[in-house]
């Protein structure tokens, strides 16, 4: 969609009365499952470590584990210590700014997640640095964090939340899509990574698809959405791709 400015070239769309979006200060979210809290490594490090790691693990879990960190840049740490300092480091950074998600339940970090290139003035932020416990990982505790920091930008004012992954990824990639993320395309040697070529694939949702989406996630994340055993009923790609098709 464009309109024609007083020289008659096509322009976007006008957006009115724009003062940029809100700062993205720390803050607590709250869902069913999960709280997403400001990453503190004095209070995360441990569990975190622990989700991570599985010290005691057999020597081909502890290679699985490892694994899971090939497209983050490769895990940064060897034992405790070296966490926490990692840990850290990532707290203390504005942006990206990093959240421990934390189990609602036993009360324990089993992930982190970040906002990343914020630009309020023009209402963009990415989400990013996602580093999942396999506790965490592919549960619906995981999407509610999700769902919690995306709903935030968008309260906040935010016009565009941004998911970029390695575009070899596939897990991410689905990920996305699964979250109501459009494909937007690949660039191509993006980075260079641990000796070896990136390409990135960058995924975007807007403004104008949120309200549905939002609709969307909370049918999914009802309780009657799943079985006694949690098997979920609808999928939420399902539920997802259907909202951004009425949107």
């Amino acid at each position: 969609m464009t309109t024609t400015n007083t020289f008659g070239q096509p322009v976007g769309p006008p957006v009115p009365s724009w003062q940029g979006a809100e700062s993205l200060s720390p803050v607590t979210l709250t869902g069913q499952w999960v709280r997403v809290e400001p990453l503190d490594a004095d209070r995360h490090a441990d569990a975190l470590f622990t989700a991570w790691q599985a010290p005691d693990a057999a020597p081909e879990t502890r290679d699985a584990l490892a694994a899971r960190w090939t497209y983050l840049g490769g895990r940064p740490f060897d034992d405790g210590p070296g966490c926490h300092a990692w840990l850290a480091d990532r707290a203390a950074s504005a942006d990206p700014c990093f959240y421990a998600i934390v189990d609602a339940a036993s009360g324990q970090a089993l992930g982190i997640a970040a906002y990343l290139n914020i630009v309020p003035e023009h209402g963009s932020v990415e989400v990013g640095h996602l580093h999942f416990s396999p506790r965490l990982a592919r549960t619906a505790a995981a999407t509610e964090a999700m769902v919690l920091m995306m709903g935030h930008a968008f309260a906040q004012g935010y016009r565009r939340y941004e998911w970029k992954c390695d575009a070899l990824n596939a897990p991410s990639r689905r990920a996305a899509e699964r979250l109501g993320f459009r494909f937007e395309g690949i660039f191509r040697q993006h980075r260079v990574v641990q000796g070896h070529n990136r390409d990135t694939a960058w995924f975007s949702v807007l403004d104008g698809d949120w309200p549905a989406l939002e609709r969307a996630f909370a049918c999914w994340l009802a309780a009657d959405n799943f079985d006694p055993q949690g098997r979920q009923h609808r999928p939420l790609g399902e539920l997802t791709e259907a909202a951004l098709a009425a949107s």
